[in-house]
């Protein structure tokens, strides 16, 4: 046996799917068990060679359920709402966890997670928001950001202007007027990457709340989601989205309730059709945290060369 053939390791990775819709559709992410015996640089392969948006490396907590790294084709990344409801859903699966409470441990610090019959809830932060107006002191003007969807102020909906909002991570939250208009966007990948260099952006979520199409009873938004600065041109479910954009329908839009359901993946080039649950976290009307989840459905095993 060769020495490069002695120092080969081969990594299982499960596909799961996550937010699937009717058991079908969702966002797939890879899930590496046992975890720890691997270093960033190595992760990093893995994730490359796995090839989706993100996968998820399972490892011991000393504070936590579990520890979670996330990595996506290109770097590592804070959270990740479908790798980690993709996570959680698997490891219940493997009756690892049951139903109730428990917590990932993250590189910048805990998080909530709720699993209730197989949904796999996970906790966010409560909001901040910066409009438009600061963005230029960053070198970004709104002017930019539509331009780089080709897109213009005719197209938004009046009730919301465009809005960066973090709940632990930074995305670009976009009301558009209809389906018609999110369905023809035409993104600009190098122009969105750079401005999410400016901003530290994870992404765009542009959204329209005019639903109504089949199976879309109770949908309170549908979205598109557009990420390079991460490797990713478009993804079909977004978690840590879809959670700024619940606190934009309660904020800014004034939906006045502590609920949502958010539709995505329906408008990508190969449509894949997901469902996320926001739950917020109510006092006085005010939001101090929430809730983004859904279902996830284990897919397929693959296994990496190191």
């Amino acid at each position: 046996m060769s020495t490069s053939q002695q120092n080969t390791k081969t990594v299982p990775v499960q596909i799961v799917n996550a937010f699937v819709k009717n058991g079908q559709g969702g966002n797939p992410a890879g899930v590496v068990l046992d975890a720890d015996q691997y270093s960033d640089a190595q992760k990093l392969l893995i994730a490359q060679k796995v090839g989706l948006s993100e996968t998820a490396f399972v490892s011991k907590s000393e504070t936590c359920g579990i520890k979670l790294d996330f990595f996506t084709p290109t770097k590592r990344i804070a959270h990740c709402g479908h790798a980690t409801v993709a996570t959680f859903s698997y490891l219940a699966a493997l009756e690892r966890f049951g139903d109730g409470e428990t917590s990932k441990e993250t590189v910048d610090g805990p998080r909530k997670i709720i699993l209730d019959h197989g949904m796999a809830y996970m906790e966010q932060l409560a909001p901040t928001y910066t409009p438009a107006s600061k963005w230029v002191d960053q070198g970004v003007t709104l002017c930019d950001v539509l331009q780089s969807l080709a897109i213009t102020s005719d197209d938004l909906d009046d009730r919301a202007r465009p809005v960066l909002v973090n709940t632990g991570n930074n995305f670009i939250v976009i009301a558009v007027k209809d389906q018609a208009t999110l369905a023809n966007i035409t993104p600009d990948q190098d122009a969105i990457n750079a401005i999410s260099e400016k901003l530290d952006l994870i992404g765009y979520y542009i959204f329209t709340t005019e639903t109504g199409g089949a199976g879309d009873t109770g949908i309170d938004a549908t979205t598109r989601m557009f990420a390079p600065r991460y490797g990713i041109t478009e993804e079909a479910a977004t978690g840590m989205a879809a959670g700024p954009l619940a606190c934009v329908l309660h904020d800014l839009l004034d939906i006045k309730k502590d609920s949502f359901l958010i539709a995505q993946g329906e408008f990508m080039p190969e449509p894949s059709p997901s469902q996320i649950k926001v739950t917020l976290d109510l006092k006085d009307d005010r939001i101090t945290g929430l809730l983004a989840g859904g279902q996830g459905k284990v897919m397929k095993n693959l296994k990496i060369v190191l």
